[in-house]
């Protein structure tokens, strides 16, 4: 991969927080570039900083000083509604709490992004479309769901409410709806920590088996050793600093 141009690049980064005491440095001058369709894992002891790192990469967090370049562009001169439609068109999300809308079918969860992506309304949701141009949008999108859904082993769940899905058919839902619009980039924020051996074992080999299909670039924050493993790179923060293990 040396000669695939890196699709992110993180230049000179810091980023603290201040205690009652003093401030607590988490990155200084942290640098990283990574390839499109490479897998990188953050990896290290609670607290180092991985979650943060994994917030700036997807531009849910600014550091207090430093730069994200993503294909040459650099994300945080963007205002924050620019910086917010970027990031549902280019990286798909997926945290340890699943963080689905209850109430909803898994269809419809994984809809929503690519209701925001087109202009449509989330309450759309709630009725079918009255226009035929509204119609005939919702029913694309619609098929789109319902083809991740299928790809990620619960096409057959699609009408069910999430709230009466297991852990592991939840995860999943929300892995399809981070999937649904295509992104360039996934990132994970221990993605299986809520799950059992069995359940926790099928999400790493799926994510695996859909960067290989799809090309997409993964970045996991994650305490398993075996789905660090699956990664092409393991990475850490010592003294602020992003070092490879």
């Amino acid at each position: 991969m040396d000669k695939i141009e890196p699709i992110i690049n993180l230049k000179s980064a810091s980023k603290g927080f201040y205690s009652k005491e003093a401030r607590i440095d988490i990155l200084e001058n942290a640098d990283i570039s990574i390839k499109k369709g490479e897998t990188i894992a953050i990896v290290g002891a609670s607290g180092i900083g991985k979650s943060t790192l994994l917030n700036i990469i997807g531009t849910l967090d600014r550091p207090d000083k430093g730069s994200l370049f993503f294909r040459g562009e650099n994300l945080f001169l963007l205002k924050d509604d620019d910086l917010a439609k970027f990031r549902n068109k280019n990286i798909g999300f997926v945290f340890q709490s699943h963080h689905l809308l209850f109430g909803f079918t898994a269809l419809e969860n994984v809809m929503i992004p690519c209701m925001i992506a087109s202009g449509m309304k989330n309450s759309s949701l709630m009725g079918k479309s009255t226009t035929k141009h509204g119609i005939e949008k919702q029913q694309n999108i619609e098929k789109q769901a319902m083809e991740i859904l299928e790809r990620v082993g619960l096409k057959h769940r699609a009408p069910g409410l999430v709230e009466d899905l297991s852990g592991g058919e939840q995860q999943r839902v929300a892995l399809a709806r981070a999937l649904v619009n295509k992104p360039d980039l996934l990132l994970a924020d221990e993605p299986t920590g809520n799950l059992d051996k069995k359940n926790s074992q099928g999400v790493h080999q799926l994510i695996d088996q859909l960067n290989k299909e799809m090309g997409m670039t993964v970045v996991i924050v994650t305490h398993n050793n075996e789905f660090a493993g699956l990664m092409e790179r393991k990475v850490t923060i010592i003294n602020g600093k992003i070092t490879v293990d």
